[in-house]
């Protein structure tokens, strides 16, 4: 299973693991894969202590930071970048301030305790990412990852200077070439499986696609993954390892409140949808009251990115607070309907190569 990037990056198994829970994030490593912060959400000063944290918890081994690294965003005439949360703010109508209060009205959702809330920017725009690079720069991380988008070249070069590899993800050729074009190191090819945001194309006919067009660039292949048979798949279309992420909420290991895991231990693979409610583009998440409410004739309609972000961020707060089941969602794959028990990262990791070494023999015995 140790393929030619996995021996360049350290690893002992090519098995690439995302996750926002740290402690997820350092069992993977430990376990022989590689785990990967998504670090969207952390202020600069919370990814450092993330980061921190992580590299004591690793024991020397390597991990990744994940981060959405976007295009520029045209600040107005006038309007200086640390000004932007409030110029972008200032963008959100009123309309759409209402309508989601009455959707929240209507589940008897209350508002956050003063205080609480109102950042909701982070790191959806260049100009809020950098810092959150800045730190990762800092840190020791073996790969740096974009999440949405090509990253930007002056980036690339930066983490090549430090030693580190860039990947990114892609749910297209198109969309590989241009971040190879950039310099990225490692493509992740998700398919439409895939959890959070991604593309219309399949896992199956979207891996081939890409490895073939980029060959020699390395591919991992992403959406779906949650068996070692399914691993052994794409390392047979010439994937140089796969990227997971959906399977690592119901780890033992995972920061999931008890609602959330109740819910993703109960959806079975028909019960996500690819919805623009959470950042204004297309994102596959558990189908919930809230994700269907934007569906409604009374919708004022999606917003851009990242003016969707800001406008339900605290919403998201005060649907956790309420412990609401109607409207409690996660970023998730179809595979949700494979994750039935909670098990230690160690334990998944197991299961995976055991699975994976069962498959490859089945296709030995054919041969002979």
């Amino acid at each position: 299973m140790r393929t030619q990037l996995a021996r360049d990056l350290g690893l002992e198994f090519p098995i690439f693991a995302f996750s926002h829970c740290r402690d997820v994030v350092a069992a993977v490593s430990r376990a022989g894969g590689m785990g990967v912060l998504g670090a969207l959400y952390f202020t600069p000063e919370e990814l450092e202590i993330e980061l921190s944290w992580i590299e004591e918890h690793v024991d020397g081994k390597p991990y990744g930071v994940d981060l959405v690294m976007p295009a520029k965003v045209q600040l107005p005439e006038g309007v200086k970048a640390e000004d932007l949360e409030g110029q972008l703010e200032s963008m959100i109508s009123q309309e759409h301030r209402d309508w989601v209060e009455k959707v929240l009205a209507e589940h008897n959702v209350a508002p956050l305790p003063e205080g609480e809330g109102g950042h909701h920017l982070l790191g959806w725009t260049d100009a809020t990412a950098r810092p959150q690079i800045d730190v990762a720069f800092q840190h020791s991380p073996a790969l740096l990852v974009n999440a949405l988008g090509p990253p930007p070249k002056d980036i690339v070069d930066a983490a090549h200077e430090r030693g580190i590899k860039v990947a990114a993800l892609a749910s297209s050729v198109r969309h590989a070439q241009k971040h190879v074009a950039n310099g990225v190191d490692i493509i992740v090819a998700q398919g439409t499986e895939a959890g959070g945001h991604t593309g219309e194309i399949s896992s199956i006919v979207l891996w081939p696609q890409v490895i073939d067009a980029l060959e020699p660039v390395p591919v991992l292949a992403a959406g779906g993954i949650a068996t070692g048979g399914q691993i052994a798949g794409a390392l047979a279309l010439g994937a140089q390892g796969v990227w997971t992420g959906s399977i690592w909420l119901t780890v033992a290991e995972s920061d999931m409140t008890p609602l959330v895991l109740e819910k993703l231990m109960e959806a079975d693979s028909s019960q996500t949808v690819r919805s623009r409610a959470l950042s204004g583009k297309p994102a596959r998440q558990l189908r919930t009251e809230w994700t269907d409410a934007w569906d409604r004739p009374d919708c004022p309609g999606y917003l851009p990115m990242p003016l969707q972000f800001m406008l339900v961020a605290d919403v998201m707060a005060r649907v956790a607070r309420s412990n609401n089941r109607e409207l409690t969602g996660m970023p998730v794959g179809q595979v949700v309907g494979m994750m039935n028990r909670v098990r230690p990262v160690r334990d998944v990791m197991q299961t995976l190569v055991e699975e994976y070494i069962e498959a490859v023999e089945r296709l030995d015995a054919l041969n002979r």
